[in-house]
């Protein structure tokens, strides 16, 4: 007959208990941290006092840059803690409200990221309309489109969640609150929320890709119609920030769908987690600054004002 209790403390297990390689992993994982949101923090500042980056594709930008900065800050920061202080433990609440908001900030992405997609079909495919297609009430309501539909998602996933049952173990063998690392402890029967999280999963990885790969079908199209070379590369250079990112997000994802032994699995899924949560946030703001001429001049500008300021 089962024990059953009530869990009131679950122990993340983290990634590894070699010291020396924690040492390097928190300096690692800080870096990255700090480095992802003060780019972010960059790009969201630029996009708000520079008027040359008031267009759809810029507010577009913003959005995702403070996604990035609520994605990364969900689960990373108390990942630093439990490695410094060697404090495992993380309250129930608290990891339902974790696993809440990393799954809201990194499910409403790939909703944005279609979006901006959308945002770089109208503005090479159809130029002359653009400013009158993405006006800023439109924008908006895309945004909140994106917010919603995320809500919608994972509400009814995470009600079924809250009604599991804990027996005998409350070790999560993961560095967060994770969906697959907390079934596995439940003494609940899980396979209608597990058949659930993988349609979910499915659905929004494949009709966000099929749209972006609709989106940049039609974009290739018109550019290789364009008569001019350098037409072609100034159109091209507008959405190759986005495709690398697009890129970076779904190939990281690709491979939770790659069946691997069950012993290599969790050692994969935490190795995913960290490329999700932590390096991909720190590269997106170098990719989306160091390739577009438009926000390397604000920043220019920006950094000149200030430092005029100072100077008086």
């Amino acid at each position: 007959m089962r024990n059953h209790t009530t869990i009131s403390t679950f122990i993340l297990l983290g990634l590894t208990d070699d010291p020396q390689l924690k040492i390097l992993m928190f300096l690692f994982l800080l870096i990255a941290y700090m480095l992802s949101v003060s780019g972010n923090l960059i790009i969201v500042l630029l996009t708000v006092v520079d008027s040359h980056l008031k267009t759809a594709m810029y507010y577009f930008l913003k959005n995702f840059s403070i996604l990035e900065i609520s994605f990364t800050s969900a689960c990373i920061p108390r990942f630093l803690y439990s490695i410094s202080s060697g404090d495992k433990n993380i309250a129930y609440n608290a990891c339902i409200c974790q696993l809440f908001f990393t799954y809201l900030f990194g499910i409403t992405q790939f909703f944005l990221l279609a979006v901006m997609s959308y945002d770089r079909y109208v503005a090479i495919c159809k130029p002359l309309h653009y400013v009158t297609i993405m006006n800023h009430r439109v924008c908006q309501r895309l945004v909140f489109c994106c917010w919603m539909i995320t809500l919608l998602m994972i509400f009814l996933p995470l009600s079924l969640l809250l009604g599991l049952e804990f027996c005998d173990s409350n070790v999560i063998d993961h560095f967060a609150c994770d969906t697959n690392a907390i079934l596995k402890i439940s003494c609940s029967d899980t396979r209608f929320i597990e058949k659930l999280v993988i349609i979910c999963s499915a659905f929004i990885l494949i009709v966000t890709l099929m749209f972006m790969v609709w989106s940049y079908s039609c974009i290739i199209q018109t550019i290789l119609s364009f008569p001019s070379a350098q037409q072609r590369k100034k159109a091209f250079s507008t959405c190759s920030s986005h495709i690398i990112v697009v890129s970076i997000t779904y190939g990281s994802c690709i491979f939770i769908y790659i069946k691997p032994s069950a012993k290599d699995e969790t050692a994969i899924n935490k190795g995913i987690a960290i490329l999700t949560t932590s390096i991909s946030p720190m590269l997106n703001p170098f990719i989306y600054t160091l390739r577009n001429k438009q926000v390397i001049q604000a920043f220019n500008e920006l950094f000149k004002k200030l430092h005029c300021f100072q100077g008086k």
